[in-house]
């Protein structure tokens, strides 16, 4: 099975679901979001793909989200894009579906 996950390496979340993809034998390709972020066209469609607002995938321990808490959807996904520290991480896309894996263990509903 393929797989990609939103990843940022010092995360110990995205870490472990990397680790468990691997464990299943998924072929990964990791997208260190930080260096290359999704548009928000993608941001969008990875959303409505796991079923969450894009609000559902923001980030909101950083400080700059706390701007961020009334603003419509296109606004977030804009930011997102432009400051791609305010995306939750890991998302993972698999043919089955898309999955913010918060807990790591949410990734095995689509494997």
């Amino acid at each position: 099975m393929k797989a990609t996950i939103y990843h940022n390496a010092r995360c110990g979340t995205s870490r472990a679901v990397l680790a468990l993809l691997h464990q299943a034998g998924a072929e990964v390709r990791v997208v260190d979001y930080l260096a290359d972020p999704p548009t928000s066209a993608e941001l969008a469609r990875l959303y409505a793909g796991a079923g969450l607002a894009p609000r559902d995938g923001l980030r909101t321990r950083e400080p700059t989200a706390a701007a961020l808490r009334d603003a419509p959807d296109d606004a977030i996904l804009a930011a997102m894009a432009a400051d791609p520290i305010l995306i939750e991480r890991p998302l993972v896309e698999t043919p089955r579906g898309v999955r913010l894996c918060r807990p790591p263990e949410r990734v095995r509903e689509i494997l």
